[in-house]
C-alpha cells in the first residue's frame, strides 16, 4: 500500500501538532514549491533523501506494440530520482 498525501498531513498534524488546515498548507505548499523548481528543468537534492532530476530525451524511432506500426516519438523530459545513500542503507537494513 503507498503512502498518500493525505497520510501525509496527518502524520505531520500528530507528530508536530500542527491544525489540519496548517499540515495540508504545509504539505500542498512544499510540493508546489518541488513542482515549480522541476517545470523550470532544475534538480531538487534532498540532503538525506535523494535527488530528482529532470532529463531531456531526444526525438527517437519507437514502435506501437500493439499494431507493430514504427513511428516516431518527440523530444521530451522524463523526471528520475536516485537516493541517498544514507536512504539507501536505511531501506537495506
Amino acid at each position: 500500500m503507498a503512502l498518500t498525501k493525505a497520510q501525509i498531513v496527518e502524520t505531520v498534524q500528530k507528530e508536530i501538532g500542527l491544525p489540519k488546515k496548517s499540515s495540508t498548507e504545509l504539505i500542498e505548499d512544499l510540493l508546489e514549491i518541488i513542482k515549480r523548481t522541476l517545470e523550470a528543468g532544475e534538480d531538487v537534492l534532498i540532503s538525506g533523501f535523494g535527488k530528482f532530476c529532470v532529463k531531456q530525451k531526444r526525438a527517437r524511432r519507437g514502435r506501437n506494440p500493439a499494431t507493430g506500426d514504427d513511428l516516431m516519438l518527440s523530444p521530451r523530459r522524463v523526471l528520475t530520482f536516485k537516493c541517498s545513500g544514507k536512504l539507501r542503507k536505511r531501506i537495506n537494513s
